[in-house]
């Protein structure tokens, strides 16, 4: 117990909030501080991803000109998915589908597939252990189709400015399933900036068409904010589960941490567009060309009926 405090809140913890207007209406957000200056939103109602993540007020994230858009505005059609991509520090692509619009095994599966607009449920939150939690659960299930359950769980230590994502997918149908999962993790100004250092620990490098080819000397060299900038993705071939992103400018900095076992597969997503303006370092099972091209190259990866696949990713935060 601490004597000077009336509340915990005055220090730490968490706080459930619903937004007012737009198409904002009525989402429920978690908005966690560990009253060491890191403070991140989930939000429940869009896969318990983040919108928002800040170290001592300075922001890190990108925040996408769509704003917060709650998921009955989500379009499932082809490219529709950007008509609501807030992007934010996290969002969560799959669970069946990653990447370009396609059709594969009869399905007609859209940009990035469905999980990120959808709403979490059994939402629960506490302190326990020196630590906060946030837990949930979101399905990606159909009838006659892929019945697919994430369990997610935040933990967010009140020593350290660092946070755990823990995931569990688990194939609740009777028939095996496609499973794909990129996390998309999107870096914002003042963070990203011209100055920014990337560092992605490698063997190699490969672009995704032509357009990344012409810069890839260039892959990790942030520059400034450009009209009418073309995206440029690269493949990296990653050694080491551990990607940072530093700025000397606010003298704050990120490492992304992860398993490349569970993970092995690492994008980054080069968007240096005045008022498009963001780099994604992407750790996931797949690559985003779309479900029908990782089938075709054998790389598709799958759940049996039964059959649990789980994710660990810790995110830093470096002075």
């Amino acid at each position: 117990m601490n004597k000077y405090i009336g509340h915990p809140s005055q220090l730490y913890g968490i706080e459930e909030m619903r937004l007012c207007g737009g198409k904002a209406e009525g989402m429920r957000l978690l908005q966690a501080n560990n009253g060491k200056g890191l403070m991140l939103t989930v939000s429940a109602d869009r896969c318990g991803d983040i919108p928002r993540l800040s170290y001592k007020g300075i922001n890190l994230g990108f925040f996408s000109p769509c704003g917060y858009v709650a998921p009955e505005y989500y379009d499932n059609k082809g490219a529709g998915f950007l008509g609501s991509f807030t992007a934010g520090f996290l969002t969560t692509c799959g669970l069946c589908a990653v990447g370009s619009p396609c059709e594969d095994g009869g399905e007609v599966l859209p940009l990035h597939g469905t999980i990120g607009n959808t709403p979490a449920e059994n939402v629960m939150y506490y302190e326990q252990d020196g630590a906060l939690h946030i837990k949930l659960t979101v399905r990606d299930a159909t009838l006659f189709s892929h019945k697919l359950v994430l369990v997610r769980e935040y933990t967010l230590p009140l020593d350290k400015n660092e946070f755990t994502i823990r995931d569990t997918v688990t194939n609740i149908g009777f028939e095996e399933s496609p499973y794909m999962i990129l996390y998309h993790f999107n870096m914002g100004y003042p963070l990203l900036s011209e100055n920014a250092v990337v560092t992605v620990p490698n063997k190699g490098i490969t672009p995704r068409n032509d357009r990344a080819a012409e810069g890839i000397e260039n892959a990790l060299c942030m520059e400034k904010p450009q009209a009418g900038f073309e995206e440029q993705c690269y493949y990296f071939d990653v050694t080491e589960g551990c990607v940072k992103i530093y700025n000397p400018d606010v003298k704050v900095g990120l490492s992304i941490n992860y398993d490349t076992r569970e993970l092995p597969f690492f994008t980054e997503w080069k968007m240096m567009g005045a008022g498009d303006y963001v780099l994604g370092l992407e750790p996931g099972n797949c690559t985003p060309d779309g479900r029908d091209v990782l089938r075709e190259k054998k790389l598709l990866k799958f759940l049996a009926s039964g059959e649990s696949a789980s994710q660990t990713i810790t995110i830093r935060i470096e002075e």
